[in-house]
């Protein structure tokens, strides 16, 4: 059954199913995916919304009150807590390191999704342990490049990798933790999605690290810590469904991963100029989930 969401705004300032066409693959090694709906129908329009409002910090930045506001609300002391990659990610873990540092906090190990979330927990004094199979983690938050609006459904790894980081180490975290909160901004919460979606292969071609590729690919091609290169797989239309991309990207031979992330339950706290909201996905009659 599809999820749907549930708003609610704590600060304030003042579904047809649909059908894949075939992949295709062609120099420069982009795949093009369009999506149509199988019956003809619209879209669902968003699931209505649950809304209340509390004060807000004025003069704060939209985004440091998301990051401030997913500490204080889900981390609570003994928590192991996966610590994620971007800019509202950084916000975070230094007003956790913060926290810890006040005594407000106590007991908090990180796990980190990257190289440079462990280098942002280790400066902010938070103690840091590396992810392993059996890992048990309470809590991770982490940035998104956008999110689907009414499953909650993101694609991460758009931004560009540094050496020695990986999005499947950062999907393992994620996946792992009991509770995921994705800290975004508004114009990253869309019902119609576009771009692109990474996607973790054999060596290929690559998007380079330095300048820009031709259609050869790229002189200086990033090799994540797992020894993949990523294909930007660019939607000419708009992505109707990222369940159905995740799926049809699954069954492609020489796929190691990919940047969607789908997880139950999920939380995203969205940063506006007016504040800040909370949204939940809600899965109705169904218990448990898998993740993506």
């Amino acid at each position: 059954m599809k999820r749907v969401a549930r708003r609610k705004n704590v600060f304030r300032d003042g579904g047809g199913g649909m059908a894949a066409s075939t992949a295709s693959l062609a120099p420069p090694f982009r795949f093009s995916i369009s999506f149509t709906s199988c019956n003809g129908r619209a879209r669902a329009p968003p699931p209505s919304a649950v809304r209340c409002s509390a004060q807000s910090d004025v003069g704060v930045p939209s985004v440091l009150r998301a990051a401030k506001y997913t500490v204080d609300s889900y981390i609570k002391s003994g928590m192991v807590v996966g610590l994620g990659s971007g800019n509202a990610s950084s916000m975070a873990i230094n007003y956790l390191g913060q926290q810890l540092r006040a005594g407000a906090l106590e007991d908090i190990v990180g796990v980190p999704t990257s190289v440079t979330s462990a280098s942002e927990g280790a400066k902010s004094g938070i103690p840091l342990d590396n992810y392993r199979g059996y890992s048990q983690i309470d809590f991770a938050f982490d940035d998104a490049d956008i999110i689907e609006e009414d499953t909650l459904i993101a694609v991460i790894g758009r931004r560009k990798l540094e050496g020695g980081e990986s999005i499947i180490q950062e999907k393992f975290v994620l996946n792992a933790a009991k509770r995921l909160v994705f800290i975004i901004t508004e114009n990253k919460y869309k019902g119609a999605l576009d771009g692109s979606v990474p996607v973790l292969v054999q060596s290929v071609w690559r998007r380079p690290s330095i300048g820009h590729a031709d259609p050869l690919g790229g002189d200086f091609p990033v090799v994540t810590k797992d020894g993949h290169n990523v294909l930007d797989v660019i939607f000419t239309s708009p992505i109707a469904n990222l369940a159905q991309v995740a799926d049809s990207l699954d069954r492609v031979d020489g796929v190691a991963d990919h940047g969607v992330i789908s997880k139950f339950p999920c939380t995203a706290v969205v940063a506006s100029p007016s504040g800040v909201s909370v949204i939940d996905n809600v899965l109705p009659n169904v218990a448990g989930d898998s993740a993506v």
